[in-house]
């Protein structure tokens, strides 16, 4: 049986935007549960302009409703005053759609999209009245699922979460929803321990409870080995192969207030071959698989149509990178010609920048212009594979100044394997060469150069794995130490919370004695730790040393190329001997080619996961990189 939530609408009126909870957003859906052999209740666990903006969700959200059998909703963390209406009222976390007690759905899907959003999970579970601890909770609460790319590092969750759903989810969440339905109908054979047997075979799915680990006598990670016979030694994450017929939403929910991405969005491919060794996305999403642009059309003639949206975002890893760019834009620029419909890129390679493009998709809505050299010298670009030069972003910039831009942000980061301050020095001089570039293409002296520096996070399944985190106090030396150097009251320097990043790393390389950590943080109030005003790092402290654990042993220790990870039997395709020879070419600063120009890199995707590089440039596969790794 369902129970459901009634709020008093005067209730509503004593939070911030009563709006994110009340649902009934255009191209949402509504269905009866009696009706349907399955409810689903997709949780992100951050709150819902945030949440809304996330085309993940969108996709499945959208997948499974298209189906007859399947009920799918969902819900969001609430705002802190929200949740304080919640527990003095006693209302049970709900979702948007029908108002339904989340406790009540037969799976809950949370996705994990960074870190430092774990607490908010452990506190949506309590709101809902679900046990946090997958051990503790009985037949008759939810199957607790998570997916996203934090479930490459599944381990400080591993407590919590009944089973983890590795990679790309269109295709194995339609095998998931006939595998619950088969095993209720057939009248839940097993329990639920039966239920995860059955989900244990099937590619991409992680059960922790499955597993037993082990430490040596000085606490170093040792294994990690199933325990049950349908448990596999290595899960391998599941791939869409065909991303030209995959599954894509056309009717996007329209919210009822502004949203952190307010706009319809086109996905032009998936992966990235660039290999820069510090970037996990790049690793976990590989190989590239591109859509014709005849494809990307009519999908944006539907999304616009369906949704009254006047802005279309390109979006990939790397948008630029599109083999049809300059024809697709074109094709767009066409359709939505005098109906007030932009098209903007989010991310811009400077070695791919093309200023015509730039012009051509900035015709309705005029913009800066955003580019990420990552390190201030020639040398530190290298050890990170970054693949391109000042002069590639001088020679950006000069275009994009003779043709009218006036504003131009640079991102970077510090803390990268081998930086001196020599690198940190690099950063400052190459904002004052591309401000006296803008003088001197343009005589004026009205331009505006913003530069923003974030502290390198290593993340599992990257070339930078296994390299400690610098100090914090060493970070604020360096942040100090660059904005010494920033005299111009045109260049505007930003950076980011060396403490959050300290955190974020601990748990970003962490195992299964993480999960303590998050509970003790949680019962200290921890919530919407990826917002500065409720971030407290006194009180993550606080609870590492009631947990009894370091977290500089996660964060900070430069780990041997040798050692177990907690993390290697969650595999996205990317072999081992590949991550180490990237870490060891990255030590003496050689570049490794993008495999979609030149030949393969021996990553090891294509074979493992049995698929390739879809490039449409020549319409047809890329087979350079069909050859065996």
């Amino acid at each position: 049986m369902s129970h459901t939530v009634h709020i008093d609408p005067i209730l509503l009126g004593k939070v911030s935007k009563p709006a994110r909870y009340i649902g009934g957003e255009w191209n949402s859906v509504v269905k009866d549960h009696h009706a349907v052999k399955l409810t689903v209740a997709y949780a992100f666990p951050d709150v819902y302009e945030v949440s809304m903006s996330h085309l993940g969700l969108r996709i499945l959200y959208a997948l499974l409703n298209e189906r007859t059998d399947v009920a799918a909703e969902r819900v969001y963390a609430p705002w802190p005053d929200m949740e304080e209406l919640m527990l003095d009222k006693k209302y049970p976390l709900f979702t948007l759609e029908t108002k339904t007690w989340v406790r009540d759905f037969d799976i809950v899907g949370f996705t994990l999209q960074y870190e430092m959003s774990f607490s908010n999970i452990l506190n949506m579970l309590y709101l809902a009245g679900i046990p946090m601890l997958s051990k503790e909770r009985g037949e008759d609460m939810p199957l607790i699922i998570a997916g996203g790319p934090c479930a490459f590092n599944a381990e400080p969750l591993a407590d919590y979460i009944d089973v983890f759903c590795l990679g790309e989810s269109e295709e194995s969440v339609q095998l998931l929803a006939d595998t619950v339905i088969a095993w209720k109908e057939s009248g839940k054979p097993g329990g639920k321990k039966g239920l995860l047997k059955t989900l244990a075979g099937q590619q991409g799915n992680y059960i922790p409870a499955f597993y037993h680990v082990c430490y040596d006598a000085n606490g170093n990670f040792v294994s990690l080995t199933p325990s049950e016979p349908e448990a596999k030694a290595c899960i391998q994450k599941c791939i869409v192969a065909d991303e030209e017929h995959v599954f894509f939403p056309t009717k996007p929910i329209v919210p009822n207030i502004d949203i952190v991405h307010n706009r319809a969005v086109l996905e032009l491919f998936r992966g990235c071959s660039r290999g820069c060794r510090f970037c996990q996305a790049g690793m976990l999403y590989r190989p590239v698989r591109e859509k014709t642009p005849e494809h990307l059309l009519h999908l944006a003639k539907e999304m616009i149509a369906n949704s009254g949206y006047n802005e279309i975002s390109l979006m990939s890893l790397s948008s630029a990178d599109y083999s049809c760019l300059s024809e697709l834009v074109d094709m767009l620029l066409q359709e939505f010609e005098g109906k007030k419909v932009s098209v903007s890129l989010p991310s811009l390679r400077v070695d791919s920048f093309s200023v015509d493009i730039a012009k051509k998709v900035q015709q309705v809505r005029k913009s800066g212009l955003t580019f990420a050299p990552e390190a201030g010298t020639q040398r530190l670009r290298d050890v990170i594979n970054k693949g391109v030069t000042e002069e590639n972003l001088l020679a950006a910039c000069e275009n994009a100044f003779k043709n009218g831009w006036s504003t131009v942000k640079l991102y970077f980061m510090m803390g990268l394997p081998t930086e001196t301050d020599e690198d940190l020095a690099g950063i400052a001089d190459l904002a004052y060469k591309v401000l006296n570039l803008y003088r001197k293409v343009t005589g004026k002296n009205n331009g505006r150069v913003t530069v923003s520096v974030s502290s390198f996070v290593p993340k599992s399944h990257t070339a930078f794995q296994w390299f400690g985190q610098l100090p914090i106090e060493e970070i604020r030396r360096k942040q100090e130490y660059i904005k010494t150097l920033i005299r111009d009251k045109h260049i505007i320097y930003h950076y980011h919370d060396a403490k959050t990043g300290h955190i974020e790393a601990a748990f970003a390389r962490g195992d299964r004695r993480l999960g303590s950590v998050l509970m003790e943080a949680w019962k200290l109030g921890a919530k919407f730790d990826g917002w500065s005003e409720f971030f407290n790092y006194d009180r993550w402290l606080q609870a590492f040393a009631n947990a009894g654990v370091d977290p500089d042993y996660y964060a900070a220790r430069s780990r041997d190329i040798n050692e177990a990870l907690p993390w290697a039997h969650l595999s996205n395709g990317a072999v081992k001997p590949f991550l180490q020879r990237e870490w060891q070419r990255a030590a003496s600063g050689e570049l490794t080619p993008d495999c979609r120009h030149l030949s393969c890199t021996g990553c090891g995707v294509c074979p493992s996961l049995h698929v390739h590089v879809i490039d449409n440039k020549e319409g047809r596969d890329n087979e350079k990189t069909s050859f065996s790794c």
